[in-house]
């Protein structure tokens, strides 16, 4: 409830959902390939809105409350400092499953709305989502000032419901505003998509945490970008020499995060759709291991840290 109440998690989520239904609806003239652009441009956005999100997040939940001291009075209770940062890390892996979900139903519905050169904007589709998003600031609005609850939650939590809302409307409906089958058209394979990147950003989480633990949000930021800059050609960079005996290519590959194991986009667009859920499992569990390892060093790192 803390994430979900700073006003950057309810600006990132809805910025980057509106973005990837914006990514629906102009003319590319990509000589068929528009469906596939749009796809992943709306993951690629995901992902990066769950980099900033991650990062954010962490450095809200843990850095600030260090450099503030409130961190002293929860300690000062029967909570060991392990259980503290174990508590957080599962704060931020709800908040980015939050933010995950509304920014994987703004992607199934932009690869319902994706057109080529001879069709055209679903306006229908855009004028409802927009509304849904309105309705629900609204609704977060009337909570704050009639029954003096929190702004930002009430806002964000409404913006999950009105996007779910929309998204059914919606599928119900061809852009032309009569009834059709619902769902036709939705690429479904963006849902494993969707998940794999979840658990990047769970990864990401944990090494944040860890970083949070000692440094601010800049810091935090730039070591997370940097990490991820760098497990992009992970592949290229150390595991071609790991697999010929290089011992410090196989260290380096094993400290780096292969962000390409995450990336599903070129299979969802071939159609592969056969291994999606056993594939899951395997990523499943190289983001437990990871993040298990980053965890640990999170939490060697915060108990040495003087909190005074």
């Amino acid at each position: 409830m803390e994430l979900v109440r700073q006003p950057v998690f309810l600006l990132l989520m809805t910025t980057s959902v509106v973005f990837e239904i914006f990514l629906a609806t102009p003319y590319y003239f990509a000589f068929g390939d528009e469906p596939k652009l749009v796809k992943n441009s709306t993951l690629a956005t995901m992902l990066l809105a769950g980099l900033f999100g991650a990062v954010l997040s962490a450095s809200s939940s843990l850095a600030r409350e260090i450099r503030a001291g409130t961190v002293l009075a929860v300690l000062s209770k029967p909570v060991g400092r392990a259980q503290f940062l174990l508590a957080k890390y599962a704060g931020l892996v709800v908040a980015l499953g939050v933010l995950a979900y509304v920014n994987l139903i703004g992607a199934l519905l932009a690869s319902r709305m994706a057109f080529d050169a001879y069709g055209s904007a679903d306006m229908f589709a855009v004028g409802i989502f927009a509304g849904a998003l309105v309705l629900a600031y609204l609704m977060g609005g009337f909570s704050n000032f009639f029954l003096r609850r929190p702004f930002v939650s009430d806002a964000v939590f409404s913006v999950v419901i009105m996007v779910t809302v929309a998204f059914v409307i919606i599928n119900f409906y061809t852009k032309d505003g009569k009834t059709q089958e619902f769902a036709k058209g939705v690429d479904w394979g963006l849902i494993p998509a969707g998940v794999l990147i979840l658990f990047a950003l769970w990864i990401l989480a944990g090494l944040a945490l860890a970083c949070s633990t000692r440094f601010d949000v800049i810091p935090t930021l730039a070591i997370c970008s940097a990490f991820f800059l760098l497990g992009l050609p992970s592949d290229y960079l150390f595991g071609t020499r790991a697999e010929h005996g290089s011992w410090w290519a196989s260290v380096l590959y094993t400290l780096t995060p292969n962000w390409q194991l995450f990336w599903l986009a070129d299979a969802v667009e071939m159609g592969k759709s056969a291994f999606y859920w056993g594939y899951l499992g395997k990523a499943f569990l190289y983001v437990v291991g990871y993040v298990g390892a980053a965890l640990a060093v999170a939490v060697v790192l915060f108990e040495e840290r003087e909190l005074s």
